[in-house]
């Protein structure tokens, strides 16, 4: 069984405040884009998970959230064959895109699937939040509103047909790291979440970049000023709006216009600020998994 681990975008990424087990109160719209891994996973005779991946550095045992969703439903389930899976990553590692929670999403979709577990997509969801916060929304997929720590997911219509640019610089950022530089108090703009929904469901893709905001960017951006020439170049290309997706670094722009996206796609390759440079669209398709073959 192969299955697409789609990388998702923050259209907006608000925090309420801290709440007292430690957590961060969030708000935030995601977006499911057609950017992805692929995990190849098959049934063994032999008992066990082997995890191969493309990426010399990501682990391949229990510190894998693949590895991890994997065991999960097969302790739960007490599966007594073995699985064999395979992942290659295209997804910027510790990028803000979710890579790592998506790729445990096709995890947990695959096993359902090969061992005809019968769980819900809401199953799922309920078992993947022990993974890690953003796995239900990768199980969800499409464009959902996240409340809480991001497990609290609505759907809501499907975004305006759009092109993204995806443009990754060469540093990483920790989400333990972008915390440590975000002061709450010191906060003056917040996305208008609620108005973007609106401008959502009135398919107004101009008004929605308007309101567009992640609450992390400037803490993010003092640390790394190459994340704001990426945006700044995007704008200046044509992009409705360029901001960085979760706890960064990775900048996406917004176009309308193909032609357009192809123009910035060249002027941020010649400019050699971004190690990871990819031209694509936005996953339109509210209903998680159902479709995918």
């Amino acid at each position: 069984m192969r299955l697409r681990a789609l990388a998702k975008i923050n259209l907006g990424l608000d925090i309420l405040g801290k709440r007292a087990d430690g957590y961060h109160e969030v708000r935030m719209i995601m977006q499911t884009i057609q950017m992805y891994d692929v995990l190849e996973i098959r049934r063994t005779e032999k008992p066990g998970i082997t995890l191969s991946v493309n990426v010399p550095f990501v682990p391949t045992d229990e510190r894998n959230l693949v590895y991890k969703a994997a065991q999960m439903l097969m302790e739960e389930f007490q599966i007594q064959e073995g699985i064999s899976m395979k992942l290659d990553k295209f997804i910027p590692v510790a990028a803000g895109m979710a890579g790592g929670s998506s790729d445990a999403a096709a995890a947990f979709v695959g096993v359902n699937r090969l061992f005809h577990l019968g769980l819900s997509e809401e199953e799922l969801m309920k078992r993947a939040v022990k993974v890690g916060a953003d796995v239900p929304y990768c199980i969800m997929r499409g464009t959902a509103l996240a409340e809480g720590i991001g497990e609290k997911l609505t759907r809501i219509s499907p975004m305006p047909k759009s092109y993204i640019l995806i443009g990754k610089p060469g540093v990483t950022v920790s989400t333990k790291m972008a915390y440590e530089n975000l002061n709450l108090e010191a906060i003056e703009d917040h996305p208008d979440i609620d108005g973007m929904i609106r401008d959502i469901q009135n398919e107004d893709l101009y008004e929605m970049t308007k309101k567009m905001g992640n609450v992390f960017e400037p803490g993010i951006i003092r640390e790394y000023p190459v994340i704001e020439e990426i945006k700044n170049l995007m704008e200046e290309n044509g992009a409705l709006r360029a901001m960085m997706s979760g706890s960064g670094p990775t900048v996406f722009g917004i176009f309308d216009d193909k032609e357009k996206l192809k123009k910035a796609t060249a002027k941020l390759k010649e400019s050699k600020l971004a190690r990871t440079v990819f031209a694509t669209e936005i996953f339109n398709r509210n209903g998680g998994y159902t479709n995918d073959k």
